[in-house]
């Protein structure tokens, strides 16, 4: 059974970076599509922060462009999320998702409608 584990949350300073990991397991062999990375804090939807196709295309909004980078290894299976200029309002529980094959049309972009499999989540808060 595939799992989506996600590390590196934890608390900073603002204007101080965090990278996330995300780690599947479970699968090794297959390829998915599509792996994001989200967002919610609380009382608010959760919102999409980037994606990254199998061939290395990603999709970042510009709600964190220039600050947030996504990357993956898939030799570790693992995806990243560089936060660079860290800001309070960036603090909420961050997720990893994956869209496992393409569909409908819906080419690789991080809207949580399009993800089937997700991780637990890990904290960030940013506060001085």
């Amino acid at each position: 059974q595939v799992q989506l584990v996600e590390s590196g949350g934890g608390s900073v300073q603002p204007g101080g970076s965090l990278k996330l990991s995300c780690e599947i397991t479970g699968d090794t062999e297959s390829r998915y599509y599509c792996m994001g990375w989200f967002r919610q804090a609380p009382g608010k939807e959760r919102e999409g922060v980037a994606a990254i196709e199998t061939d290395g295309y990603t999709s970042i909004p510009d709600s964190v462009k220039g600050r947030f980078t996504i990357s993956q290894d898939n030799r570790k299976n693992t995806v990243y999320l560089q936060m660079n200029s860290l800001k309070p309002e960036d603090t909420a529980v961050y997720y990893c998702a994956a869209y496992p094959e393409w569909r409908d049309g819906n080419y690789c972009r991080p809207r949580p409608s399009f993800f089937s499999i997700w991780g637990q989540g890990t904290q960030v808060t940013v506060s001085s």
